[in-house]
């Protein structure tokens, strides 16, 4: 058996993963969590190599059913009523710790009856949970979808809770969610900041007159009102990034608002170190990219709800605005030009969301609770 944090943990310990279909922050999570096991294999629903980075060609990964029907990685959404059947699916017999990465459905896989199961909860299920109303107000489904919608999720919060059953212990990545985890299956969980890749030396900043945005262009994230608050303001913003709602924000067109696409990630690092601030008008889980603008110094204007209160210190690393609102934004901006940041202050306060500090929390978490496992079932 593996020794970690001081504790005595199975070499046969199984990672579970909602889907790896391209790059962000669960699979940045789960990366992190297999360097802690790394003989451990990885069972998911989808697999698409050709978006992931060459780390994860090394890993023994096990996909589900779904994987074989024909458009599911394009379409991986539409295939979430079939979700629950396929982690129900996996065979986990013979081992003995079970650890899922989820914000959709890979919590819910049934562990065999000897093995701890530790989640690493990113968020409750975002559609069937608290974002429902703001996805039909922004979405707009037909009547039709709307019919078989509302029987689905019905059907799908329902499994969501008896799934919290299976689970021994779990951790979530912020107080934002640590909240909505109470309130939606009455279970705690210990907060660990995902894991942010943090620049070795403190930046030097060229700072530049525009404000940045690196986001997909999905409604949630709220693109539409940064983009209309700069309109209104004459300010330049650069918008860094790709989605489904891209193609609505360019339609009208504003010489002070410049669409990007995708940059590499060399290409984003300047952009941070130039910005005199990034802006983060969605209301986000967590939100790694205010860490990663911190830690080259970048100045952060966000709204002030959700994962940034953990994030970003307010007067010292950025500001907040109160209300999701043109005006309440452009108030913030003007406040901000107003302050001096100190991007070494950033750079610092940034390092405690850094690969080493995930890994020395979560070490600590699955030891922690592994242990208590093991003095249970001796009972």
């Amino acid at each position: 058996m593996p020794f970690i944090g001081g504790a005595m943990l199975p070499e046969k310990t199984a990672l579970i993963q909602d889907w790896l279909i391209g790059w962000g922050g669960a699979e940045q999570v789960l990366l992190e969590i297999a360097q802690l096991f790394p003989g451990a294999p990885i069972y998911t629903s989808l697999f698409d190599a050709e978006h992931l980075p060459a780390e994860f060609q090394t890993k023994q990964i096990y996909t589900s059913f779904l994987q074989q029907l024909p458009g599911a990685l394009k379409r991986h959404r539409l295939m979430l009523p079939l979700m629950p059947l396929a982690f129900e699916l996996f065979d986990l017999n013979g081992y003995e710790l079970v650890i899922s990465s989820s914000h959709a459905c890979a919590k819910g896989v049934i562990p065999p009856p000897g093995a701890c199961h530790l989640a690493y909860i990113h968020t409750p299920i975002r559609y069937a949970w608290d974002m429902l109303p703001a996805y039909f107000a922004q979405a707009q489904p037909s009547l039709l979808k709307q019919l078989l919608m509302h029987p689905l999720l019905h059907y799908l919060r329902q499994w969501d809770l008896l799934n919290n059953f299976r689970i021994d212990a779990m951790a979530c990545n912020s107080r934002f969610v640590k909240q909505r985890i109470w309130r939606y299956y009455r279970r705690e969980a210990e907060v660990i900041a995902p894991p942010v890749k943090i620049p070795e030396q403190p930046p030097l900043r060229d700072e530049q007159d525009f404000y940045l945005m690196v986001s997909r262009a999905v409604p949630y994230k709220r693109l539409d009102l940064a983009i209309e608050a700069f309109r209104e303001n004459g300010r330049t913003l650069v918008v860094v990034g790709e989605g489904p709602e891209l193609s609505a924000l360019k339609a009208r067109p504003h010489d002070r608002i410049q669409f990007k696409g995708h940059l590499s990630r060399a290409e984003i690092e300047k952009l941070f170190l130039s910005a005199r601030a990034l802006i983060f008008p969605g209301l986000e889980d967590f939100g790694i990219v205010p860490v990663e603008a911190q830690a080259f110094g970048c100045p952060v204007i966000a709204f002030g709800q959700g994962g940034v209160l953990d994030s970003v210190l307010p007067e010292e690393t950025g500001l907040f605005f109160q209300e999701q609102t043109v005006q309440s934004l452009n108030r913030a901006l003007e406040a901000f030009e107003a302050c001096h940041f100190d991007p070494l202050r950033l750079y610092l306060h940034a390092q405690a969301f850094s690969e080493p500090a995930f890994q020395s929390k979560f070490k600590a978490f699955v030891a922690a609770h592994y242990a208590e496992f093991r003095q249970k079932r001796a009972l």
